[in-house]
């Protein structure tokens, strides 16, 4: 079998059937004989993985798939026990002391490097809720064994039966919390292999040793049954998601890093569920109570996640009115987060927006630091699916339209087709929204009230936009008691039937 040993600069790699990557001097100078090159069929890009990377993700997969083979024999109670371990961990104040610890150094680490560390601090809350997370799976039945539907027959019955699917990969940015959420597959019947952002891994490994890997071996869960990838390198990601022993890919994290990890997935034939592109969009109307549409504005920018406010579309009958509210309601987050709003304006809004803010320039908070830009600037109508990944000043693009049908039309077009509100006072206004908008989550009110723990009561692994299409047989919110498959199982009373 010929295998590639070495790359050359300049050299032609072909992607997607008729074009052409070129390979950089950086890249073949890098390229050692036992790498890999990963080509991805969408965009071209060649990713590199050193040898030594692509072991230490495949040792983790393997253990993962020898840990699922063994699963099927574990009881339920054993994997509620094992939360209960797990949590109480968390909760005990020795054991996550070290852990405490881990996550301070990758704070100041993460802070030498100039990172944001919004969504790395693993404060008092975050520890409150990943305890409440575990605690939440060990009441939650398990779905294993679950019998959807049985067809009888004469002398004999089938059923259909909810298993597990397998080994469940997932990359997620260095958010510890999303950690305790992962292990949630365990309740489906599944084991799961996961990496971490790199400024998280310090925080992560001490999860493993002091809470995760002790919760494992007290309730007799096979050994890998949780698995951390324990390489700070992008390239581990891209390993894990090539390995064809995965059952899912879940990514989740910024739109183009996971767009990347999805091809890379798809690539292998692994079946993929995607978390990254958010934004959401509150529509309002002529029928929209000023009042009830400042308060959702307000709630809908607290913090930046995939479930913030990002775009604002309004009508024109209704802008004299409702524009000064998401000023007054963007002015008023920005005060309590002690920092100033950025607006983003089209031209056909430009009108409805006091000049002041155009020409007062102040401090945007950013990952960075604080940036003096102006308050509002103009943006093309063709940018509104565009996502502001902001740090500490809300930040919303606002457009104005003629008609809710053409704000519609617009979320279809441009947004990821994720989360939408629509505020209106008129019942009928929102049977026909849901009937016509094209995403998975619908609301009349705050954009953040989208999210599995808070909405459903129960961790997620991520929420799905429809970017890429609508999801088969399930919700957008995947949690772990929604990855199963379903297997069929007969049941002959007589053995005297034939065909």
């Amino acid at each position: 079998m010929n295998q590639l040993t070495e790359l050359t600069e300049g050299m032609h790699i072909p992607y997607g059937g008729d074009k052409v990557a070129t390979v950089s001097a950086e890249l073949a100078a890098a390229f050692a004989p036992g790498d890999r090159l990963v080509v991805v069929q969408d965009t071209g890009d060649l990713l590199h993985i050193p040898r030594a990377v692509w072991d230490i993700a495949a040792a983790a997969v393997d253990r993962a798939a020898k840990a699922f083979a063994l699963l099927g024999g574990v009881s339920d109670q054993s994997v509620t026990e094992f939360y209960e371990a797990f949590a109480q961990r968390l909760a005990d104040d020795t054991s996550f002391a070290a852990i405490a610890a881990a996550n301070a150094a990758d704070v100041e680490a993460a802070h030498a490097k100039g990172r944001s560390t919004t969504r790395l601090v693993l404060s008092e809350q975050m520890r409150v809720d990943m305890i409440a997370g575990l605690e939440g799976w060990a009441t939650a039945p398990s779905v294993r064994g679950q019998v959807t539907e049985q067809i009888t027959h004469e002398g004999w019955s089938v059923d259909l039966v909810k298993d597990g699917v397998g080994v469940v990969g997932f990359v997620f940015e260095g958010r510890p919390n999303v950690f305790a959420d992962a292990t949630g597959v365990l309740r489906a019947g599944n084991t799961v292999v996961f990496r971490i952002g790199s400024d998280a891994l310090g925080t992560a490994e001490a999860i493993v040793q002091h809470a995760l890997d002790p919760a494992l071996l007290t309730a007799g869960l096979p050994e890998g049954a949780v698995s951390l990838v324990a390489s700070p390198s992008r390239a581990a990601g891209w390993a894990m998601m090539s390995n064809p022993k995965l059952a899912l890919a879940v990514a989740r994290g910024s739109g183009a890093a996971v767009a990347q990890l999805g091809a890379v997935a798809r690539q292998a034939g692994n079946p993929v569920s995607l978390h990254g592109t958010g934004g959401a969009w509150i529509i309002a109307g002529s029928n929209a109570n000023p009042d009830d549409f400042e308060l959702a504005a307000f709630h809908s920018v607290d913090r930046k996640v995939c479930n913030t406010l990002n775009t604002c579309v309004v009508t024109r009958d209704s802008a004299p009115n409702l524009v000064p509210r998401l000023v007054s309601a963007l002015r008023s987050m920005g005060e309590s987060l002690g920092t100033n709003p950025k607006l983003h304006v089209t031209e056909a809004a430009r009108e409805f927006v006091d000049v002041a803010w155009f020409d007062t320039v102040a401090p945007i908070a950013r990952a960075e630091g604080d940036v003096d830009e102006p308050l509002a600037e103009l943006i093309g109508a063709d940018q509104l699916g565009e996502e502001w990944e902001w740090e500490q000043s809300p930040e919303v693009t606002l457009h104005v339209v003629d008609s809710v049908p053409d704000a519609i039309d617009l979320f279809n077009e441009q947004s990821p087709h994720f989360a939408a509100s629509l505020i209106s006072s008129v019942e009928a206004d929102h049977e026909d929204f849901f009937s016509r908008i094209d995403a998975p989550f619908v609301g009349n009110g705050m954009t953040r009230w989208v999210d599995g723990q808070y909405a459903l009561s129960r961790p997620e692994l991520g929420l799905s936009n429809w970017q890429y299409g609508r999801l088969f047989g399930r919700a957008g919110v995947l949690s772990g008691d929604s990855v199963y498959t379903i297997r069929t199982r007969s049941t002959q009373e007589h053995m005297d039937i034939g065909r």
